[in-house]
């Protein structure tokens, strides 16, 4: 389960270092296997390659006639990347994805149980701002009782 928010820097080649207190759980869920891919909000989306297999089957056994479908098809399936997380725990992440979601050295990694989402800096702000604009009506229908 990967929750929390990290305020992390990629180096001079695009690399990202995943907080150790995640990089046993990715090692052991995936062999350091991880697949990159983009977001309809434009951030990345990190997945350990285990995880990601049933979601590509799922969004691959859309219809490629209908434009929505095939869209997400081109965006999901066409951007993913197969990357190796080294030795040291880092993770390369390719210029396509970085430009993709304008990512500079500055990125926040978004824990979302069974992945990450990784955020520019000005996006993850965005976010934070929007759920700040929403005030008392960011509860979805049904979630009136949650627990907090």
């Amino acid at each position: 389960m990967f929750q929390g928010a990290a305020a992390l820097s990629l180096d001079a080649k695009g690399r990202l270092a995943i907080p150790a207190r995640h990089r046993d759980a990715l090692a052991e869920l995936a062999g350091n296997e991880l697949i990159l891919t983009a977001h309809p909000h434009r951030c990345l989306l990190i997945y350990p390659a285990p995880a990601w297999g049933p979601i590509r089957d799922k969004v691959l056994a859309g219809s490629s006639l209908d434009q929505r479908s095939a869209l997400l098809k081109r965006l999901l399936v066409g951007f993913a990347r197969d990357e190796q997380m080294d030795s040291a725990g880092r993770v390369l992440i390719a210029p396509e994805l970085r430009g993709f979601a304008q990512l500079e050295k500055q990125v926040h990694l978004v824990g979302q149980g069974d992945h990450f989402e990784l955020w520019s800096d000005a996006g993850w702000q965005k976010q934070q701002e929007a759920i700040f604009a929403l005030g008392t009506d960011l509860m979805p229908a049904g979630w009136e009782n949650l627990p907090l």
